[in-house]
């Protein structure tokens, strides 16, 4: 049921409006005895959910006893980053999401159905896991904030992802991301439907009615001068708010254009971005906006490792991103790499599969683990003078020597496309 809708291209929705939108919906389904808020971390710092949850405290006070962010791999939160996202939300409300342990499986979606959706390729089930609190913590509301926008290994961010890989386990993580890679990231990013919202559907359908989810999602875009604005607000307990948002996550979030790039140049903003396992979002929002032989320069003050934790950045570093035929071969011969998919995914999103060159600019690694990865590397200091993330406008932009080159600020907001490549995909 859809308990809230507001949405459209020309929305400016203002924050005191997304807190009405909120209460709007929890008047509407009633009292609730104990609740927990499963917002995104850091890196979806500007989908308003941070907002949204205080929000939700503030209406439920002490109903509200939880709230957990749906980390997946990513790195826990800290102190200062709760407090910049979630405002006054009181900190001893938060947990931490443990991917590999604390988990609930409701079931298993058979590996008929994989084969099926990977039209051959995969041959194994995929576990629909939780963490053990929304099962076993006794709320009779699940509290599911989060952003719709395009994403690389479902095509369209949030909803059941935030619940089923937001907070899932090892196995299920790992399989979802390696089904999105193999059936090819440019047939995903940007589609409502995939195989891999399919089977996070499977589960929903199937598992997951045991879980009191309210689904509460935000579309976020960014205007001609840079500054972002709430397009869309969808609040509702089953799949048409995800529709709805990601139909308008398409208009807004998606920029169509009628030629390849040769040059792009992405600015990664540091509160987000401290890895190349987040910060490659620059290569997978604009992979099918690059022309071949054309140049991405990934501008990276924040990013000082690969991966997020002690089993995925050591894997990073000693396969690096070496394109799709040479990671399967990889997995199929490296046990290490065979029993996390999920980074063999990342392996493949990340890489350029040999059609243009990638220079990361970073503020914490070297020259040497760059180049160890198979990016080409570029000083940081010397970059961001001649790219000035301050002075540069969105998209076109000539330097005084008359280089031209198309600008992104936050290549989290958004999908950026050559036009028959989406229509081929």
């Amino acid at each position: 049921m859809l308990y809230y809708q507001r949405g459209g291209v020309n929305e400016n929705i203002s924050n005191e409006e997304l807190i009405e939108g909120l209460y709007e919906a929890l008047d509407r389904i009633g009292p609730r005895r104990r609740v927990i808020a499963v917002p995104p971390d850091i890196t979806r710092f500007h989908s308003r959910a941070g907002i949204l949850t205080e929000g939700a405290w503030r209406y439920y006070g002490a109903g509200l006893t939880d709230v957990l962010p749906a980390l997946g791999t990513h790195t826990p939160m800290t102190a200062e980053e709760i407090s910049a996202m979630y405002g006054n939300t009181p900190q001893e409300l938060f947990r931490v999401h443990d991917w590999q342990n604390e988990l609930v499986t409701l079931g298993r979606v058979p590996s008929s159905v994989i084969r099926e959706l990977s039209e051959g390729r995969l041959d194994f089930d995929w576990p629909a896991q939780v963490n053990g609190r929304l099962v076993n913590g006794g709320y009779d509301l699940i509290l599911s904030i989060g952003q719709v926008v395009p994403h690389e290994v479902i095509g369209m961010a949030n909803h059941n992802k935030n619940i089923f890989v937001g907070t899932g386990g090892t196995e299920g993580i790992n399989k979802s991301h390696f089904l999105g890679a193999v059936y090819n990231m440019e047939r995903i990013m940007g589609r409502i439907d995939s195989p891999v919202r399919s089977v996070l559907n499977y589960a929903s359908e199937h598992f997951g009615a045991g879980l009191p989810v309210l689904y509460v999602l935000t579309v976020v875009a960014q205007e001609d001068d840079g500054s972002l604005s709430v397009k869309g607000l969808y609040i509702g307990d089953g799949f048409e708010c995800y529709h709805r948002a990601a139909a308008l996550a398409q208009e807004v979030n998606m920029t169509a254009l009628d030629e390849p790039l040769d040059r792009v140049v992405v600015y990664l903003d540091p509160r987000e971005f401290r890895s190349t396992w987040l910060g490659n979002k620059a290569i997978y929002r604009t992979r099918m906006a690059l022309a071949d032989g054309g140049e991405l320069i990934v501008l990276a003050p924040g990013v000082k490792e690969f991966g997020e934790n002690r089993t995925i950045d050591p894997l990073i570093r000693k396969y690096g991103y070496i394109g799709t035929e040479r990671v399967l071969q990889a997995v199929r011969e490296n046990r290490d790499l065979a029993d996390n998919l999920g980074t063999a995914a990342h392996l493949i999103h990340g890489s350029s599969e040999g059609r243009f060159s990638i220079r990361y600019c970073p503020g914490g690694l070297s020259r040497e683990e760059v180049q160890g990865v198979n990016f080409q590397y570029g000083e940081l200091g010397p970059m961001m003078e001649r790219y000035d993330p301050e002075r540069l406008r969105e998209g076109w932009n000539r330097l005084p020597d008359g280089e031209e080159f198309y600008f992104i600020k936050n290549p989290g907001l958004g999908l950026w496309y050559e036009k028959s490549k989406f229509e081929e995909g």
